[in-house]
């Protein structure tokens, strides 16, 4: 296959006229050509007033490709299409009887345990919550009628955190083995659109996603494995440096010599778990701040000009950096286009906000993190857990602002701007639910913080038309960026620095930071207990 680069396109194009542009750019007759597929398209939108284009990436089969690629040679956007198929790095010897466990099922868990299951290892995977469609109802009761299921809830339960997110697909880690190519051919494989292959920044949203993780558990499961839901890990059972299995909150103990532990970044009990059990930790830089919301049509318009709106293009997205003079940076974070902010926490009397879309993308307002990064030796260095101590104390801290019934703080941007209480809102209105209590935010995070996404607001107005608006809504607080731990693992082997058979993996163990990402890394840490296995 030659792989074209940088195919423009209009954004009405149809299939023939992709045909005739790709005899255009390889000079070849129409019988030459057999077969193309589109791998990837984006917009250039930065003549939002006067075009927008796609920019395609296009795979083709031509008869005699030697002598075109030849031809093009010296052609830097023409060459050879790389080969990302995937192929399984061993099979179960026949008469093993050891299971790995794979603890955690979202969507690093879940690749984990897939791969396994394809390979033949049979993984038995252990998740704390329950399966996603009783787990969406538990979401439900705190956002509907303010009760918390601290074990079934946004972060813990079948699909992780990212099931209630945007769906984001996309990441930009080093993939030189084309793993993220396999994450998404299971994800189609298993219900979700085939347009994630190609649209550069995919996703699914969250209604899409349970059918999706549904569906490769179910596929887990015909494979030969097991998921157990409710199963808590408490304990690990260790000698002499090796694991050699886990017990349960029930008081069940499950031998293996082969665990991944894939946990979220929310699995707080779990790492003072792993402390106390002198597992390996170091801490690790994460960001604390607050939702931003607008109308979605004022992203649309600053981004897209005269095109905002336009059906082939959808709901703009944003991404902002802002470097402060108090040395912080500032920066978007899971910016939700058409999408709601969204009750986050996992623990009682606790406040936490994230973002959420649907695949529609067709709500009002556009949302996103704006939040400041923190550094261990900078802002917590007394001890490996101080920075899971100060997420806790700033949600605590929101929970008594938004008024003690998870309700969430809230203060109006002009508001925040010129250090004013807010008592009344404008044209925006917060999408949080159980509500929003408006008030001041300056008390919601740390001085330093304050400080410098008071100072990125107006600037991040500069780039973006409106979004310093008096009446955009600020929601507090956003403490759960990704983990404020690192379960070190050695680079070769994937397995903990001083456990042997631990596989710590995905966001909770700080390899990973989104779907996609944590789905890479379930891939790697599967192929590496399947080649100690095999």
């Amino acid at each position: 296959m030659i792989r074209i680069n940088g195919l423009a396109l209009p954004l009405d194009y149809t299939t023939e006229a992709l045909r005739q542009a790709i005899l255009r750019r390889l000079a070849i007759p129409e019988s030459a050509l057999l077969d193309f597929t589109l791998f990837k398209r984006s917009y250039d939108a930065r003549k939002k007033n006067s075009t927008i284009l796609f920019i395609c990436i296009i795979d083709v089969a031509v008869r005699d490709e030697a002598a075109v690629l030849q031809r093009f040679a010296n052609d830097p956007q023409i060459g050879v299409a790389p080969d990302m198929s995937y192929r399984p790095v061993a099979q179960a010897p026949a008469q093993l009887k050891e299971r790995p466990l794979v603890v955690g099922f979202g969507p690093c868990g879940l690749f984990a345990a897939l791969l396994l299951a394809q390979m033949g290892f049979r993984p038995i995977v252990l998740e704390r919550g329950r399966e996603v469609r009783q787990r969406t109802q538990d979401t439900w009761g705190l956002w509907r009628r303010n009760t918390l299921d601290p074990e079934s809830n946004v972060q813990f339960g079948e699909g992780g955190a990212g099931l209630f997110s945007d769906g984001k697909l996309y990441s930009q880690v080093k993939d030189p083995k084309f793993y993220g190519r396999k994450v998404m051919q299971e994800f189609v494989r298993a219900g979700a659109p085939e347009e994630i292959l190609h649209v550069s920044k995919p996703h699914i949203g969250t209604f899409r996603l349970t059918g999706v993780v549904a569906a490769m558990r179910r596929e887990i499961i015909a494979l030969g494995g097991e998921v157990r839901f409710e199963s808590r890990v408490t304990d690990l059972a260790l000698e002499g440096g090796q694991i050699q299995g886990v017990a349960l909150a029930g008081g069940e103990i499950l031998e293996s010599r082969h665990v991944v532990l894939a946990l979220g970044h929310s699995s707080r009990d779990t790492f003072r778990m792993l402390e106390r059990r002198g597992v390996f930790l170091e801490p690790k830089p994460f960001a604390i701040g607050f939702r931003i919301e607008h109308p979605q049509s004022v992203i649309d318009r600053a981004r897209l000009g005269r095109f905002a709106g336009h059906p082939q293009l959808g709901a703009a997205d944003y991404k902002l950096v802002h470097h402060a003079r108090n040395g912080r940076a500032v920066y978007s974070f899971c910016m939700c286009p058409g999408g709601t902010v969204v009750a986050a926490t996992s623990e009682p009397q606790r406040v936490v906000t994230n973002g959420m879309s649907q695949y529609s993308r067709n709500e009002r307002n556009a949302n996103a993190g704006i939040v400041v990064g923190i550094a261990p030796e900078q802002d917590f260095p007394d001890g490996i857990l101080a920075g899971v101590t100060l997420q806790e104390k700033l949600e605590s801290a929101a929970f008594v602002l938004g008024g003690s019934d998870y309700s969430a703080p809230g203060q109006l941007v002009g508001d925040f701007l010129r250090g004013q209480t807010s008592t009344a809102l404008g044209e925006v209105i917060p999408s949080y639910k159980p509500g929003v209590r408006l008030g001041d935010l300056s008390q919601a995070l740390p001085a330093y913080a304050i400080e410098a996404i008071r100072e990125a607001l107006p600037a991040f107005g500069k780039q973006i038309h409106g979004f310093d608006r008096d009446d955009a809504v600020l929601t507090g607080v956003e403490s759960r960026t990704s983990s404020p731990v690192r379960i070190t693992r050695d680079a070769d082997t994937l397995q903990s620095l001083n456990v042997r058979g631990l596989y710590p993996c995905g966001e909770g163990a700080g390899y990973a930071g989104g779907i996609l990402s944590a789905g890479i890394d379930g891939i790697k840490v599967a192929e590496a207990v399947a080649r100690s296995l095999a």
